[in-house]
């Protein structure tokens, strides 16, 4: 059947029509608010590259998570920054760290109103600003899942419900859960950085987490964006080792990754819309060039179009507030 029997502007005619046949609707519900917390800070630092993102003293932190509940977003993801670096990231393991320090201040205070994620990584905590250990001239595998362990338990201790390992070391997801259910914390989901590219895209956070690294790279332990194939690979052995949501990361560039996650496994697939993808937005929006709104809800749409039930984004409260608007 073609035109002129066939005309696809009938389900456009007007805004209700098109409501009514909409495909892909998108809430604050469906945001996970990434939230940056600094050691010994005494007010608010601004982060120069990322318009509108701070780093938060722990005395308000309950105040941003509040303003985040109030959004209707269900979920934050807690980025720590210590006082104290060395080479092995003891401040990330340790019972009294930032990190844990918030975890607990938020349960105390909001109790389930808020799902608590943390990251797990050592990028933010080493002297060496590398995700994993250094063992002589390499970062060391092996190592480094006995230290992303202990992350992952010292947050369960603090109360988190979901730690989300990032540094991207083999069998990281088998060590954490086998380290959480020795200790009794069965309860406590992993969602995985799975398939986390070596990617251009992570400059301003790099900035917003004091974590760039010291010497080298990250190409031996990230993903090349060149390889969809190794990605899903990466997704499929999370999946083997006990995942309980993967993750695609960057998420606009990777919108192929995705869809073929959502396509292939039966796991809930989170996207993270990185820094680099809020900065672009937020500069050319501020030069004028875009509207801020619009694009901003284009760009969370697609993501969710592509197959993602969840995505981080540090766009979290500006879209909950463009679609409170809508």
């Amino acid at each position: 059947m073609s035109f002129p029997t066939k005309r696809l502007r009938r389900l456009r005619i007007s805004e209700k029509m098109r409501e009514l046949v909409q495909e892909t609707t998108l809430t604050p519900k469906d945001f996970i608010c990434p939230v940056f917390v600094q050691e010994d800070l005494k007010t608010r630092i601004k982060v120069e590259s990322m318009s509108e993102i701070e780093r938060l003293p722990l005395e308000e932190v309950n105040q941003e998570v509040k303003e985040i509940i109030d959004l209707g977003i269900p979920a934050i993801m807690l980025f720590g920054i210590p006082t104290q670096k060395d080479e092995a990231g003891s401040s990330a393991f340790d019972d009294e760290g930032i990190v844990q320090k918030a975890i607990t201040q938020i349960r105390k205070e909001f109790g389930d109103k808020i799902v608590i994620m943390a990251d797990v990584c050592l990028c933010q905590f080493t002297s060496t600003g590398h995700c994993g250990i250094i063992q002589g001239d390499k970062i060391d595998n092996d190592t480094s899942l006995d230290t992303l362990a202990k992350i992952a338990v010292s947050q369960a201790k603090a109360g988190v419900d979901t730690v989300s390992p990032s540094a991207m070391m083999d069998g990281q997801v088998a060590a954490i859960r086998k380290a959480l259910d020795e200790k009794g914390f069965t309860d406590v989901s992993i969602m995985s950085h799975s398939a986390k590219h070596r990617s251009n895209f992570y400059s301003p956070f790099r900035d917003a987490a004091e974590c760039a690294p010291k010497f080298g790279d990250r190409k031996t332990y990230q993903v090349p964006f060149t390889n969809a194939r190794e990605a899903m690979m990466e997704v499929e052995t999370d999946i083997d080792e006990g995942v309980d949501m993967v993750m695609i990361k960057p998420a606009l560039s990777y919108l192929d990754l995705i869809a073929e996650t959502r396509r292939k496994y039966n796991v809930p697939v989170s996207a993270y819309s990185v820094s680099g993808e809020y900065a672009l937005v937020k500069a050319a929006s501020q030069l004028g060039y875009v509207n801020e709104k619009d694009i901003t809800l284009e760009i969370l749409h697609s993501i969710k179009r592509a197959g993602a039930d969840m995505i981080v984004t540090y766009f979290a409260k500006s879209a909950s507030r463009f679609l409170q608007e809508s």
